[in-house]
């Protein structure tokens, strides 16, 4: 019974009879300055008497005048002289009976049930595990999708991301992963996502099945930067509270590029200099900072198996947010149109793509399958508009011969299912594919 108890006396432990009280002094659309808060720091949380719930912010810059408060919400309505009470530093506090559940970056449920706090506060803004202490990443991981068994495999506390442009399948392959990807949590963070997509996503595309073991915490794209940007951090946090369990936790964020977008609003409004195509200085150690809490962990605790979506227009994947990520993870995988508008999902385009947990997570007759399947699919794609266009005289190639044989079967291999027997038995339909 001591256990049920836990969050309430947590809860209670953090209510403050007393709290530093300031006055704004100056109000805008995008920010307001409040005065008396001489013990306030930068990201620090405030909130604004003005009504009921009252308006919450974030300090995003100080000086001789005042604190600048970034709002949570639309500001209208907030007048000079209104009382603002500083909370401390944003925190989050998950529990294990939220899997199954959809909260906020704050914590607060969305799914319209009461949701227990756990008895510890986690930071935002944590730090990753030593980097002497992490453990290396382990084994093959059984996904449930053929090509990832195989020719892009995901080994436990890898982390990879997921490049595509908008409507070319993401969401669902992210929903696959969450289904069949063997893990103890999955942990979905949907930042910026429309609001009417929160409730098919939850229901038809992740299903009962993977939301009984999953969390979903969103910020929707109507919501204040300060909310889209803490959707991926307090998606992360809530990881590391089943990672310091022991478990294995799969991270889904959905997507990173929309978090750099709204850290550039906050970024911005805190007085920062816009550098590179608009994305300010501290863009790349907030992406980098945010990848690397992913990962496997140190000690007792368990590892984050991480899938980081990325939004390229236009298939750029040297535009800023995609070459900055692209740098930090265990491997990259590219979602092509042309791939898509032809009916194949995944839409993956495979010599674009790259697992780095390869060759180690393979065996050598494995990695021979792979390297014979990446010369095929390459062959193919120097030849394709030769072929398509009757240019290529069979005969005249004998590796682009074997290729327009092979091609129609690997290319349905990239769109099957794994079969029951998990990659092996995947690997044993590959070869088979190879053999024409």
């Amino acid at each position: 019974m001591t256990g049920i108890f836990d969050g309430l006396r947590a809860e209670i432990a953090e209510m403050e009879p007393v709290r530093p009280v300031g006055r704004v002094t100056e109000t805008g659309r995008g920010t307001f300055t409040v005065a008396g808060l001489p013990m306030a720091a930068l990201g620090d949380r405030v909130l604004a008497e003005t009504g009921a719930g009252g308006l919450g912010g974030e300090i995003v810059r100080l000086s001789a005048a005042g604190a600048t408060v970034l709002p949570e919400e639309d500001p209208e309505g907030l007048v000079l002289g209104t009382r603002v009470a500083l909370l401390g530093p944003a925190a989050i506090a998950p529990d294990s009976s939220w899997l199954g559940r959809i909260v906020d970056p704050m914590g607060r449920p969305l799914d319209g049930r009461p949701l227990l706090c756990g008895p510890q506060r986690r930071p935002m803004t944590g730090a990753p595990p030593p980097a002497a202490a992490r453990r290396a990443m382990g084994g093959r991981l059984s996904t449930g999708i053929a090509v990832f068994d195989t020719l892009l495999p995901l080994v436990r506390g890898q982390r990879i991301g997921l490049f595509a442009g908008s409507g070319v399948g993401k969401s669902s392959l992210l929903a696959r992963f969450a289904r069949g990807l063997a893990a103890d949590v999955a942990v979905i963070g949907l930042v910026g996502e429309r609001g009417r997509e929160l409730r098919d996503f939850t229901e038809r595309v992740l299903g009962r099945e993977g939301m009984a073991r999953s969390v979903v915490v969103t910020a929707t794209s109507d919501q204040s930067p300060l909310m889209r940007r803490r959707c991926a951090l307090s998606a992360m946090a809530v990881a590391e509270h089943f990672r310091d369990r022991g478990l294995h936790v799969l991270l889904l964020l959905d997507s990173v590029t929309r978090h750099a977008e709204a850290h550039r609003e906050v970024a911005l409004a805190s007085g920062e200099s816009a550098s590179l195509r608009g994305y300010p200085p501290s863009t790349a150690p907030a992406i980098m900072g945010l990848a690397e809490r992913a990962g496997p962990g140190a000690g007792m605790a368990g590892d984050i198996t991480a899938v980081f979506s990325v939004l390229v227009a236009g298939s750029d994947m040297e535009e800023p947010v995609a070459d900055i990520i692209r740098g930090t993870l265990d491997g990259h995988v590219v979602l092509d149109r042309r791939i898509a508008e032809r009916g194949r999902y995944p839409a993956i385009d495979l010599l674009r793509s790259v697992s780095r947990s390869l060759p180690e997570a393979a065996s050598p007759e494995e990695n021979a399958l792979i390297g014979e399947a990446r010369r095929v699919l390459g062959a193919w794609d120097r030849a394709e508009l030769m072929v398509q266009a009757g240019l290529y005289v069979q005969g005249s190639d004998p590796a682009v011969d074997r290729a327009i044989r092979l091609w129609p079967m690997l290319d349905g291999f990239l769109a099957e299912g794994a079969p029951a027997g998990g990659p092996e038995a995947s690997f044993a339909r590959l070869q088979a594919c190879l053999m024409g």
